[in-house]
């Protein structure tokens, strides 16, 4: 089989080594340039352009994805595939391949496209998601689907955990659904539009936790019982990227773990039987300027 691998981070990465593991080995892979990493700015490659190099595939980072500059027009290729490529692919670079581009989406399709589909699920509490293999379009994750895989969410569960389960199973599909998929024993069922929901790319301002509404979640409420369950979905969903932080003492600090308790709450009359709600119990936090802490 004959195709090229686009994908950039540790999500594409995995996936990647799994093919190859797998002996589906492409001629090429093409991910973003390298960047600027961490508070020093180091320069540094991407993930799957250092596995790459191990296996001796050659890698293409461009800043703009054009035929001309890959030359990749006239080469017969079977298919491509896209994992977390984090760029807009051409139309005419989509229909390269004969048998189309076959896109990874840590989600089950229609639900959750766009940037963030993992921290989406866990902030809404579902008790599952999966992996959906789709012919890719000009659309935005709207392609016919090829197969799909389904993952229960512990409850438990953070952005980092979910994020590796589902690369694997990502990579487990590819693996169990190219030889159906080559042979043409797949027929690709259009998705139903109507079922569409889309996610969108978090910025720092949506970790922020306002410090009365932490104040509530670790003492419990009663009457707002759902403030400590969002503060809790939202630290496993949003760290390490952008971030959870509140300020406390007028000093930035970043909420990196939290969990969550049973919590006893008496009656402001304090006349008859408690009630228990969830309370909030912060477990590790760092401080601006400091290094992570465990309380």
């Amino acid at each position: 089989m004959k195709f090229i691998f686009f994908g950039t981070p540790e999500f594409a990465s995995i996936i990647l080594e799994k093919l190859i593991d797998a002996g589906y080995i492409p001629q090429a892979v093409i991910c973003n340039p390298d960047r600027p990493v961490g508070r020093k700015k180091i320069i540094t490659p991407p993930a799957t352009k250092l596995l790459a190099q191990k296996y001796n595939i050659p890698v293409l980072q461009p800043e703009v994805l054009s035929n001309s500059k890959f030359k990749i027009q006239n080469s017969k290729f079977d298919f491509f595939i896209v994992a977390a490529y984090a760029k807009i692919i051409p139309k005419e670079i989509l229909e390269i391949p004969r048998l189309g581009t076959i896109g990874v989406h840590p989600s089950l399709l229609p639900k959750y496209r766009g940037p963030s589909p993992i921290q989406a699920a866990i902030l809404n509490g579902d008790e599952e998601t999966g992996v959906t293999l789709y012919l890719m379009d000009e659309g935005l994750d709207s392609g016919p689907i090829l197969a799909t895989s389904r993952l229960p969410i512990a409850t438990n569960e953070t952005y980092k955990s979910l994020h590796d389960k589902l690369a694997e199973f990502g990579a487990d599909l590819l693996i169990e659904t190219l030889p159906k998929f080559v042979a043409g024993e797949i027929t690709p069922l259009p998705q139903n539009e109507t079922e569409a929901t889309y996610t969108k790319k978090f910025k720092t301002e949506d970790g922020y936790i306002e410090s009365k509404d932490l104040e509530i979640a670790q003492n419990g409420s009663a009457s707002s019982p759902q403030v400590a369950l969002e503060i809790e979905r939202k630290i496993r969903a949003l760290n390490p990227e952008p971030g959870v932080y509140t300020f406390i003492d007028g000093k930035r600090t970043k909420l990196l773990e939290a969990r969550l308790i049973e919590g006893k709450l008496r009656r402001p009359s304090g006349v008859g039987a408690p009630t228990y709600a969830s309370v909030l119990k912060i477990t590790q936090i760092q401080i601006e300027g400091k290094k992570a802490t465990k309380i």
